[in-house]
């Protein structure tokens, strides 16, 4: 049976000081000590204008996350997906799926007549080969991590 979800979709300047706690808590988490992959999270992206943060909460817990970026903020004439997350304690729910759904969503509204392009980690290629992306890339390391570049055209 699926969960009724409430999702937040906010700008960084929307973002509750506790949200942002928890966005880059749950960041670092995944990304840095889970992955062991030593980077530097922060970015100026997260407070572009047009980006969209959207995260989900579960009994007072950060379950899942991600950020939407407008056409060219970093590639030409896309919209991207990027920093996709679900917390450790929430896997094995389909939280991945609704919450890129969810993000899928708010950029074919914003955006309809652009792509939507994603640096995947390459074991998760079918899952967003179900979500509509396609490899436009050969396998690369991102920060240690191989990586491929996909696409999914709109659906407008």
């Amino acid at each position: 049976m699926k969960k009724n979800l409430d999702w937040h979709v906010k700008r960084f300047d929307q973002l509750t000081t506790d949200e942002l706690y928890d966005i880059l808590k749950l960041r670092i988490d995944v990304f840095v000590v889970e992955q062991e992959c030593y980077y530097p999270d922060l970015d100026e992206i997260d407070r572009d204008p047009q980006t969209l943060h959207v995260f989900n909460y579960q009994q007072d817990n950060l379950t899942s996350y991600c950020r939407i970026l407008a056409p060219d903020v970093v590639y030409k004439n896309e919209s991207a997906i990027g920093r996709v997350l679900v917390s450790d304690k929430f896997r094995g729910q389909s939280l991945g799926y609704e919450l890129m759904r969810e993000a899928l969503s708010h950029a074919d509204t914003l955006w309809p007549q652009h792509a939507c392009h994603i640096s995947a980690q390459q074991h998760l290629t079918k899952f967003y080969n179900t979500l509509g992306f396609e490899q436009i890339s050969d396998m690369y390391l991102e920060d240690g991590i191989p990586h491929i570049a996909m696409r999914r055209l709109t659906n407008k």
